[in-house]
């Protein structure tokens, strides 16, 4: 792939018609994107593809994948746990290759003013292309707090909503889910974790009820894993759910997640003294 390179991470409003995914999912790399993963999921209603493209290639992508949102998703007859405000809710642009976050600002940008021009679809932008200060946290917008878009009207949509376009650095989706059906007990745990209510640095949590799996379930991103590791999170997850004589009944990685990520969380659940990258067969054969 191009020595330049950029990460989009869309999340869609549908997680349980296999064909309308499909069909996002070839929109966007019928521009030349390479896709990287997709995770679906029933009870949240909604999936996320990774996929990664030269920076002058990768707004298109993540145009068009938007576009067969817009034509695919109703939101009108649209329900699921996870917050929601539009079809293509979210459209985050994250450096990885040759690239810089103010790129990444500029190409969403560009991008969120052709949604609304072309599709008629208001945009707001946020993080690191939010030309407002009350637009950086994706937060603040889903909860109205940020009336008016930064391209469009505020009507919105009919039925594809609005839809959030951004910059960022790398984040991971991570989700506990808790041994029990009591929605509350996750709420209260995601209110003990998230830093917004005093808990971790950079970490963001909801609490959720999957029902077709009868668990609750604390979902969170992880914007900077190296100042609050999954481990960190994990941990911190594990001993709120203790105080209620609740365990852990396993987790989930949405997407991708670095593997410097997994490292720290192996070396510091083993306890390995004098561990580095290095002692890893496959980082010692790539050097070779």
């Amino acid at each position: 792939m191009s020595t330049e390179l950029v990460e989009c991470v869309p999340n869609f409003s549908e997680g349980r018609d296999p064909a309308v995914i499909d069909s996002i999912v070839e929109a966007i790399g019928s521009a030349g994107a390479k896709i990287l993963d997709r995770t679906s999921d029933h009870d949240h209603h909604r999936s996320v593809v990774t996929f990664a493209a030269p920076p002058e290639s990768v707004g298109e992508a993540a145009f068009r994948g938007v576009r067969r949102a817009v034509e695919s998703i109703d939101l009108r007859r649209h329900s699921g746990v996870h917050p929601r405000i539009g079809a293509a809710d979210v459209v985050p642009f994250v450096p990885v290759k040759g690239v810089t976050l103010e790129d990444c600002a500029r190409i969403a940008r560009q991008t969120g003013q052709r949604i609304w021009e072309e599709l008629r679809v208001p945009v707001y932008l946020y993080e690191a292309a939010a030309l407002r200060p009350e637009c950086r946290n994706l937060a603040d917008i889903r909860r109205g707090r940020v009336p008016l878009p930064d391209f469009g009207d505020t009507t919105g949509h009919p039925s594809a909503g609005v839809v959030v376009v951004g910059a960022r650095k790398f984040l991971i989706a991570f989700n506990v889910n808790l041994q029990t059906g009591d929605l509350q007990i996750a709420r209260h745990i995601a209110r003990a974790v998230r830093h917004s209510s005093g808990g971790l640095p950079h970490v963001k949590a909801i609490g959720v009820l999957l029902a077709s799996r009868n668990h609750a379930q604390v979902s969170m991103n992880l914007s900077d894993f190296e100042e609050t590791p999954l481990h960190v999170a994990f941990e911190a997850v594990r001993v709120q759910a203790a105080r209620y004589g609740v365990t852990i009944a396993g987790t989930e990685i949405i997407g991708l997640v670095p593997e410097k990520a997994l490292e720290m969380t192996a070396a510091w659940y083993l306890q390995v003294q004098n561990f580095v990258p290095g002692v890893i067969l496959e980082h010692r054969l790539e050097n070779r």
